[in-house]
């Protein structure tokens, strides 16, 4: 049995993994995703502000869905979550 828990903890992010992801979709989303056209609704927008919320409160998993679905639906490529763990360059 406790090599169930230990594979489970070794595949499923942590609260701080949960955290940075967070940080980053935001991040992203407050670079690229605000404008100075008066079309752009950037930070003010009400996805943004729920997520942004929603990490603030350690909800992080529901923070992360959120700015997913958000930089999908504003036709951003999401990146891939940061592991900390170095990757060999493609060749």
């Amino acid at each position: 049995m406790s090599s169930a828990i230990a594979q489970n903890s070794a595949t499923s992010p942590n609260n701080a993994d949960l955290k940075a992801r967070c940080n980053q979709l935001i991040s992203i989303y407050d670079y690229y995703g605000a404008g100075r056209s008066e079309n752009s609704d950037g930070a003010r927008n009400h996805a943004r502000i729920g997520a942004g919320v929603d990490c603030q409160e350690g909800r992080y998993a529901q923070g992360v869905a959120a700015m997913e679905t958000l930089l999908k639906q504003k036709h951003f490529d999401v990146p891939p979550p940061v592991t900390g763990v170095a990757e060999q360059p493609s060749r």
